[in-house]
């Protein structure tokens, strides 16, 4: 079983935007800071999300069970309803790619229970900008 958390951090005044993803397999931890072209946070955690699936592609194969955490509501809900009003494409493309599985379960928890992803996405912020 694979654990995938993601976050994203977005500067307010200038809509720069990071992310964190963080893999968890076998007591080893994977560990990725990305740049993403998103200008809001919504958008940024979304694209944190299906980065973060093809990022754990090359560790895993079809009989992977994946666990995805993410602090996000709007992701969570709009993968559990497979919709999403603004941000259907990205919904398509996270859907497609956690096809690929055998199992996926998506799964909100609070900021806190998140902090190594948002950890990864500020430091990136920082990294980047």
């Amino acid at each position: 079983m694979f654990k995938l958390y993601t976050d994203a951090a977005t500067m307010n005044n200038s809509g720069n935007s990071s992310c964190g993803i963080l893999i968890v397999h076998d007591s080893e931890q994977y560990q990725e800071k990305l740049k993403l072209t998103s200008k809001d946070n919504h958008e940024a955690e979304f694209e944190a999300c299906l980065l973060g699936f093809k990022a754990i592609s090359p560790l895993t194969n079809k009989d992977s069970i994946i666990v995805y955490y993410t602090d996000s509501k709007i992701v969570h809900e709009s993968l559990e309803k497979q919709y999403a009003k603004h941000y259907q494409e990205y919904v398509d493309q996270i859907l497609e790619e956690q096809a690929k599985y055998s199992m996926v379960i998506n799964n909100w928890i609070p900021d806190t229970k998140n902090e190594g992803a948002h950890n990864l996405a500020t430091q990136a912020l920082h990294l980047f900008y």
